[in-house]
């Protein structure tokens, strides 16, 4: 049987989170963005930790320090973003979001051209604060911090998996972010409805749908896909988003929104590309 292709496999992966954060965000009528996080957290932990098996003995301090990092990290882009999602349209939030990871693919380069990407990001998110009357100044401010999240995210997934083999430390890590986020079920009225056995089931399945399943198109796409590349298909992200948006929970984006989606999306390829291009061997 032939394998799936590594490219199918992301652009399956960016389907099952963003089709996820729609049936995520189509239940925040019922359940509170803090109580469906935990929800996701807690599916993805056990699914991860069945699979996985991870151990503890024998880690060092750096180790665990790390880790902890990581599940931070995780927990708070996850609790973020969801707060965001309660407020804004889902593309925008992506969007808004993406600027983070952007940030960081830029940011190591010494490359003067480069600042030409994070200029056309701003002039993306910057077309989005146009139009106020549709925007949440909390909601923005809460994809701003997820996207901070993501980007820490990122630099301590690579530093986790240097430690730790296989699922072991994504599973501990998605652990330690299901027990950051529990506090926040205190808040308010956060566990309303949590334990309706519609939304229990509908929260396992947001889990699997914004974790297992893209966590596993991805390992195995990046057995044979270069990181670049991948992160060329990861640029794709804010439009997925907002094309989970009309189809799941029937928001609609103007042209103006649309085009700050293009210019983000735009930017973020243009500076994974430019990795990609330097990253070429020289040909003898």
């Amino acid at each position: 049987m032939p394998r799936p292709s590594p490219i199918v496999l992301v652009l399956v992966g960016i389907a099952s989170v963003q089709l996820g954060a729609g049936v995520a965000k189509a239940l925040f009528a019922e359940v509170s963005p803090s109580a469906l996080v935990f929800l996701r957290l807690t599916t993805s932990s056990l699914v991860l930790l069945v699979w996985a098996r991870p151990r503890l003995r024998g880690r060092s301090r750096s180790d665990l320090l790390v880790l902890l990092g990581f599940g931070a990290s995780l927990g708070m882009m996850n609790l973020a973003i969801y707060q965001s999602f309660s407020r804004i349209p889902l593309g925008i939030a992506v969007t808004i979001e993406f600027v983070g990871p952007l940030t960081l693919a830029v940011v190591g380069s010494r490359r003067a051209r480069d600042l030409v990407w994070v200029g056309l990001a701003a002039v993306g998110v910057g077309l989005l604060g146009a139009e106020r009357a549709d925007l949440d100044v909390l909601g923005v401010l809460f994809a701003l911090l997820a996207g901070s999240c993501w980007a820490a995210y990122i630099l301590l997934s690579g530093a986790t998996g240097r430690r730790f083999e296989g699922f072991d430390g994504l599973a501990l890590a998605s652990v330690v972010a299901t027990l950051l986020v529990s506090p926040f079920l205190l808040v308010g009225d956060a566990t309303n409805g949590m334990l309706d056995p519609r939304v229990l089931v509908l929260g396992a399945a947001v889990g699997l749908l914004s974790s297992v399943v893209p966590y596993s198109c991805e390992l195995v796409a990046l057995r044979s896909l270069r990181p670049a590349i991948f992160g060329i298909l990861m640029s794709l992200e804010p439009a997925a988003a907002a094309l989970a948006g009309i189809l799941v929970v029937s928001e609609t984006l103007s042209a103006l929104q649309w085009l700050a989606v293009g210019c983000v999306v735009a930017a973020s390829i243009g500076a994974t590309r430019q990795r990609v291009v330097l990253a070429e061997p020289v040909p003898d």
